[in-house]
């Protein structure tokens, strides 16, 4: 998992202040660190010493690796939350999707590191591992879903093919282009794919 470049997280609140900006080092350094080495393999002593904090000024951002791990995991899921947005507000399911897929492609960087994160979910508590699966089903798949529900109603998709089925063959279509490395023209593909995916779930 090493040579992977971390994004810079994007701060919820008061981008400009102290406090959000020691806050999005540390998810930077940490992501860095976590991505290389895997939950298990970062203490928060080595988190400190890559951000140039004291590990009594770490804690007080957060109170555990849990914390911080499932920190970064949020920032991750809020911006799959701001790409549904970004494509429910255009008009049509395929101006939709294209809209989705591009930003997608768009913010690949962020999305493989996210991925990589999840991929260590196992390692936290159940509770929170629960929870933060939760909220990812109801954010980012959930709002998949309603997309093409909607479509569905409006007569741009097909009525028989269940809106869960078309979600996952959407992204077994298009999120390789996300998850893995670059190919030469990554956009040109994923409409390529969205064109085989509507002329299987458009009306006939």
């Amino acid at each position: 998992m090493r040579g992977v470049t971390v994004p810079p997280p994007h701060p919820a609140s008061s981008p400009g202040s102290a406090t959000e900006s020691t806050r999005a080092r540390i998810q930077t350094e940490a992501a860095r660190l976590f991505v290389a080495s895997g939950y298990h393999g970062v203490s928060m002593r080595e988190v400190a010493e890559a951000v140039g904090v004291t590990k009594p000024a770490l804690y007080h951002h957060y109170a555990d690796k849990e914390a911080l791990f499932l920190a970064m995991l949020d920032g991750a899921l809020a911006t799959l939350a701001r790409l549904v947005a970004h494509a429910r507000a255009q008009q049509g399911i395929r101006a939709q999707l294209e809209t989705l897929v591009r930003d997608l492609l768009d913010t690949a960087p962020e999305q493989r590191v996210g991925l990589q994160l999840a991929s260590e979910l196992r390692h936290i508590s159940p509770e929170r591992r629960a929870a933060f699966e939760g909220e990812y089903r109801r954010v980012w798949m959930g709002g998949l879903t309603r997309l093409l529900e909607e479509a569905a109603e409006r007569g741009e998709l097909r009525t028989d093919l269940p809106p869960s089925a078309l979600n996952r063959a959407l992204l077994g279509l298009t999120y390789p282009l996300v998850s893995g490395p670059p190919g030469p023209d990554p956009h040109g593909t994923a409409r390529a794919l969205l064109s085989v995916f509507f002329d299987g779930v458009t009306p006939r």
